[in-house]
């Protein structure tokens, strides 16, 4: 899929930061799966709410707190259909894809004892990892790392035999960050399924760039971010089977999240303001809600060919160049978003900091995945990823960059 067989320009265009000049040269923005770039239209959205509707939500009686509340209402039911959910009560407001996580991990304290086993995906983000970790300390449960295959990818005559052992819980990444693998998630969700466990997947990298059906996935508990989605920073998802949400215990209690209070006890509100305690990110939620607009109204196929052409593309370009690292790449093509590599043995740092002289933004480093890391037997690596606004032109720039670089450093 070529930008002229659809109006990728018109796209395009709706970011305004892709007109930026760093210096001699035009922003080549390729670190999509850091951030994403924001279009115009969620950056009004938010501006509105604080022009015209500034008020805190759910609390008081007058026209702006009504269509303050509203809005960030409509967005959860936003949410819900977006991701394919049974009900908006399954929806609950977070400040991003860590918290999520951390509030299940919290949430799930008194579900775990002594010898339960966690299963971890072994290429996961720290933050699906370290709250796992956090939560096997305080009750004597035990995280073990789902082994990975030579390309970095979830070895899975490995994860079927870990599945003996009947894990209380199963964390999963949809997308890996690092690589851009995307993982058998409908399979392996229904496998932990049929042993009792308890199943989360990690969805920032996959909510930009797949169509998600959770009630499809099966999983008890799914997460994402709104910057990875072309929203704010400071919001994200928490998803959940209800019955999946009602164990957990809240992990911030206080004003928006109770029913009563006095000082014999208190009880807690339903779903899902018993797991939203205090002021959320309101102007981010409605933000978020653009955000999903925007995605909503794209040409689906469309892009998900360009996409998959410009990943292609790339991973092409960069084999040709020489002297070139690539990792995580199979001949399934089924990369999504990003590719990982590192030229010679070269620092990725400085690889990444001479590319940025030339206007090119990519990510180097661990990537939250030293683990993963550990099993390429690499320090780190640089990443180049894509989103909806990036071009073939991107991709040539950035190995022209490249093609600089190189003859810089070896």
């Amino acid at each position: 899929m070529t930008d002229s067989q659809f109006d990728h320009q018109a796209i395009r265009s709706q970011f305004p930061i892709l007109d930026m000049q760093l210096g001699d040269n035009p922003l080549c923005y390729l670190d999509t799966a850091a951030t994403s770039q924001k279009p115009q239209c969620v950056l009004d959205a938010m501006n509105e709410y604080y022009v015209q509707n500034n008020a805190n939500v759910h609390r008081a009686a007058h026209q702006l707190a009504a269509r303050a509340t509203q809005k960030y209402e409509n967005v959860r039911m936003q949410v819900q259909h977006f991701i394919h959910a049974a009900t908006s009560q399954q929806i609950i407001f977070t400040h991003g894809t860590t918290e999520s996580i951390n509030m299940v991990a919290h949430g799930l304290t008194e579900q775990f004892q002594q010898g339960d086993v966690i299963l971890v995906d072994g290429a996961a983000h720290h933050a699906n990892i370290v709250p796992w970790q956090a939560l096997a300390q305080r009750t004597g449960a035990k995280v073990i790392p789902i082994p990975l295959d030579s390309n970095g990818r979830i070895d899975l005559t490995a994860y079927d035999d870990l599945l003996t052992q009947l894990p209380k819980l199963v964390a999963l990444s949809h997308v890996t960050n690092a690589l851009g693998t995307l993982n058998p998630v409908n399979e392996m969700v229904a496998k932990a399924n049929k042993v009792g466990a308890l199943t989360l997947i990690d969805g920032a990298q996959a909510v930009a760039h797949l169509d998600i059906d959770v009630e499809s996935i099966g999983c008890d508990y799914y997460v994402f971010s709104g910057h990875k989605m072309y929203g704010p920073t400071g919001v994200g998802i928490l998803y959940g089977k209800l019955n999946a949400l009602e164990i957990l215990t809240p992990m911030l209690t206080g004003g928006e999240m109770i029913k009563t209070v006095s000082f014999n006890g208190t009880s807690y509100g339903e779903l899902p303001n018993r797991l939203e305690a205090g002021t959320p990110a309101i102007a981010e939620v409605i933000g978020l809600g653009a955000a999903i607009s925007f995605l909503s109204n794209l040409p689906k196929i469309q892009i998900r060919q360009h996409e998959l052409h410009l990943i292609q593309y790339l991973q092409q370009q960069l084999s040709q160049l020489g002297d070139i690292s690539v990792y995580g790449v199979t001949t399934d093509n089924d990369n999504i978003g990003a590719v990982a590599f590192n030229l010679a043995d070269e620092h990725h740092q400085d690889v990444g900091i001479l590319l940025d002289q030339q206007g090119v933004a990519i990510r180097g480093g661990h990537h939250c995945a030293m683990p993963l890391m550990q099993s390429l037997q690499i320090k780190g690596c640089c990443r180049a990823s894509i989103g909806v606004y990036s071009n073939q032109q991107d991709v040539d720039r950035f190995i022209s960059a490249l093609t600089e670089v190189k003859s810089i450093l070896l």
